[in-house]
């Protein structure tokens, strides 16, 4: 891509402004190019957080907004090509050819790329190919840069180790789409062309699409459930499929770089004896949207608080658990006398609510308790129906 040299000093040297302010006071000088350079500083300032290899490598073009706030963060895509080795290294097989055929802005298609012989970007926005020909060598990344469509370019090429998809989730109209049929392209169409071209695909999903009816569209495929969270925030569902078929696929919760394993995801209800409760845990994002809470039970030997808590107690400290962990300091019903009695030392708390009938704000309005603070307060509902606050401290 041709930049004259008066532009990239524009960028350079407000790289670290205000991009809606420098919209407005624009600049005099016309071989500035305004729009290009606007992006260029906006691009830049997102891949600080989301992308810093690309934010610390000189010379790297950034795509328009939509692009750059659709595209993987860095450490989600380096968590892709891990699971990329994680096929082959337990299947046996080499990792020849790789294509990913939604290539966008081509953080994913950078990270697994290194790790296969030959790699190939497809693309059908001839201007994103441009960005990702500049781009890639920068990177350190060998690729062939196809503009076509994804899925007519997986009707006719040849077979491949492994290929990427991440299908677009919105609408013509620009809204949000969640379920695999209502995404482009619809991975229900063109699954049987998908496993007879790729030894295994690797597809992205939305964090809201439900497991189950992702697992029912895509049949007896689906090998592993990947729900990968983020600072405990649920970005992405990623499904591994092939030829093969599984009645169990292996389910990794990911959040950050802790990763807890489970087979099938199934809920369970075992209600301990209140009053015995010394530690309470809270999993991660990834385990809540997964549902493997029957898993957490044997693994770590807790308990449930109830079918729909979430939430699991025990009487001993674990060393690990794959989300928060706190100390119980008091347990309290839901009675004016216990609560004014048991709170009089908490003026601030923070608050969260699982299976109970108010909102954390309405709850917290109740107890005239402020946001904040070392004090948590759990609000739930017992199996008998009982309501109940559990007063904690973060460990």
């Amino acid at each position: 891509m041709r930049v004259n040299e008066k532009t990239w000093d524009f960028i350079s040297l407000h790289s670290e402004d205000d991009v809606k302010t420098l919209a407005l006071r624009g600049s005099n000088d016309t071989d500035i190019d305004m729009p290009f350079a606007l992006t260029q500083i906006a691009g830049r300032q997102a891949a600080r957080h989301k992308l810093p290899l690309w934010h610390d490598t000189k010379g790297i073009i950034y795509p328009p907004h939509l692009n750059m706030e659709q595209c993987s963060s860095e450490q989600t895509a380096r968590y892709k090509a891990k699971i990329a080795e994680q096929i082959f290294r337990l299947n046996g097989k080499s990792m020849e050819t790789f294509t990913d055929i939604t290539g966008g802005f081509g953080v994913d298609f950078t990270m697994m790329a290194r790790t296969f012989k030959s790699a190939t970007y497809v693309e059908q926005n001839s201007e994103l190919c441009e960005i990702a020909a500049h781009n890639f060598p920068l990177l350190g990344v060998t690729a062939k840069i196809i503009n076509a469509d994804g899925t007519r370019f997986l009707e006719s090429c040849q077979r491949q180790s492994l290929v990427f998809i991440d299908p677009s989730r919105r609408d013509r109209h620009g809204g949000r789409t969640y379920g695999i049929s209502d995404c482009t392209p619809n991975i229900t169409e063109i699954l049987h062309t998908l496993l007879h071209k790729a030894d295994y695909a690797l597809i992205k999903l939305s964090p809201m699409l439900d497991i189950d009816k992702a697992i029912a569209d895509l049949g007896h495929h689906v090998e592993e459930i990947h729900i990968v969270s983020v600072d405990n925030e649920c970005k992405e569902l990623l499904l591994t499929v092939s030829a093969e078929q599984t009645d169990s696929p292996r389910i990794y919760c990911v959040n950050g770089d802790d990763v807890w394993e489970a087979t099938g995801h199934e809920i369970t209800s075992i209600s301990p004896s209140v009053g015995r409760w010394q530690y309470l845990y809270e999993p991660n994002a990834s385990i809540m949207k997964a549902g493997c809470f029957r898993q957490i039970e044997s693994a770590f030997g807790i308990q449930q608080i109830a079918v729909n808590s979430h939430l699991f107690v025990a009487d001993s400290l674990l060393t690990y658990f794959p989300g928060r962990r706190f100390s119980i300091v008091n347990t309290l019903r839901m009675n004016k006398r216990e609560l004014k009695e048991g709170l009089k030392d908490i003026p601030k708390a923070n608050i969260s609510v699982r299976n109970f009938p108010l909102t954390a704000d309405r709850l917290r309005k109740r107890l005239k308790i402020s946001d904040g603070g070392d004090d948590y307060i759990f609000a739930t509902t017992l199996p008998g129906g009982a309501h109940i606050l559990l007063v904690c401290r973060k460990i």
